[in-house]
């Protein structure tokens, strides 16, 4: 019985060890189906979506939303130390419970307070091994603790590194498409105020942006639920928004924008299904479609106007719709997934700019707010 408690100790063991490895050190995805941290978030996010779909308040589920990423990563580091003290307190049991226990007799719970006082390194010597085996399960324990312990600090700056800078661009995105973001209004303002060069430079930024968030977002798959500082932005949004106007571009457009169009749609399609496969997120059909026939028309008169085609074809709206297929279907499913809306195309709606937001939900133009146009309101 003992034996086989061994090995089931030394198998939980290995398996949090590799787990925990996979997850914060291996700088590539992981596909193997059976892992403890992808049954912990299936279980954690399927927990939180519940409760969230119980609150009423729109600000207050929002809230609810944002406080998953960084508690369920606090949560991820706490269910692996109790995993390993779990372990180790099953391999001191395997081993007869060796312990010199003051005032009191060998026992499982001992074992486990044993593990729990050496994995975190306090050394308080009331309980303390008898023999050689307990000995080194004992020393390799403290000595695993403390490089555990050291890998989660080091891990910590580098993830909310890669998610500071991710929220840089899309707080960027906010003057130049609005928020949320839509197509239409990022066309028109670069075809009002700065032309087709402007934007064919911008896209050149987000194609260098999309490969950044790929690489991050893969190794760590846990940012995909960190979410923006506001509630009318997210990451997904802005990929929206990107792959919205690249396939514009690329069915309708010519030139050296229709080229660095393909260039970033290419990156940011190959960025979103990588994603959705990693997160096992299905492709899902629309709900409601975001770009109806009636809708199109204006699509194709913005670009003319702003001058990124000089004429929309039939064989455009063919093309549009075929390049649409290559990444809504995977958007809709991370939306449903994520609880992230995605914007609209833009037509017809008028949206406020956070910059142009106040605490106490004006627009002015002075601090006395004698000259203000209404708006959102919003927070710090």
């Amino acid at each position: 019985m003992k034996v086989f408690a061994g090995i089931l100790g030394l198998v939980l063991l290995i398996t949090t060890l590799w787990d925990a490895f996979e997850t914060i050190i291996l700088p590539r995805r992981v596909m193997r189906p059976y892992r403890l941290v992808r049954l912990f978030y299936r279980v954690a996010w399927a927990t939180w979506a519940g409760i969230y779909r119980l609150i009423r308040s729109k600000k207050l589920r929002d809230m609810h939303l944002s406080y998953f990423g960084p508690l369920s990563l606090l949560m991820l580091f706490a269910t692996w130390a109790a995993a390993l003290i779990l372990a180790f307190s099953v391999l001191h049991w395997a081993a007869g419970s060796a312990l010199n226990i003051s005032g009191g007799s060998p026992s499982f719970r001992a074992d486990l307070y044993m593990s729990g006082t050496t994995f975190f390194t306090l050394g308080l010597g009331d309980v303390t091994p008898r023999t050689t085996l307990a000995r080194v399960i004992t020393v390799a324990e403290a000595g695993m603790g403390f490089g555990f312990l050291a890998i989660v600090i080091s891990y910590l700056p580098t993830l909310y590194g890669a998610f500071s800078q991710r929220e840089l661009n899309i707080s960027l995105l906010d003057a130049r498409a609005g928020s949320p973001p839509t197509a239409m209004e990022l066309l028109r303002r670069h075809g009002r105020f700065a032309g087709t060069g402007v934007l064919s430079q911008y896209l050149r930024d987000w194609e260098i942006w999309s490969a950044q968030l790929m690489e991050s977002h893969l190794s760590y798959p846990v940012l995909c639920y960190f979410r923006s500082q506001h509630d009318n932005q997210s990451w997904l949004a802005a990929f929206t928004t990107v792959l919205d106007v690249s396939a514009m571009i690329v069915a309708y457009g010519s030139g050296p924008a229709k080229w660095q169009a393909q260039m970033t749609f290419a990156i940011s399609r190959h960025a979103v299904v990588d994603l959705a496969e990693v997160l096992r997120v299905r492709p899902l059909p629309p709900v409601k479609d975001r770009l109806p026939p009636e809708d199109a028309a204006e699509v194709r008169n913005m670009l003319v106007e702003t001058g990124a085609s000089s004429k929309c074809t039939e064989s455009g709206d063919i093309k549009l719709k075929e390049l649409r297929k290559m990444y809504e279907p995977y958007l809709n499913g991370m939306s449903s997934r994520l609880l992230m809306p995605l914007p609209s195309w833009g037509v017809g709606a008028h949206f406020v700019e956070n910059w142009k937001r106040s605490a106490w939900g004006r627009i002015s133009s002075d601090p006395t707010g004698s000259e203000s146009s209404g708006g959102g309101s919003d927070h710090f």
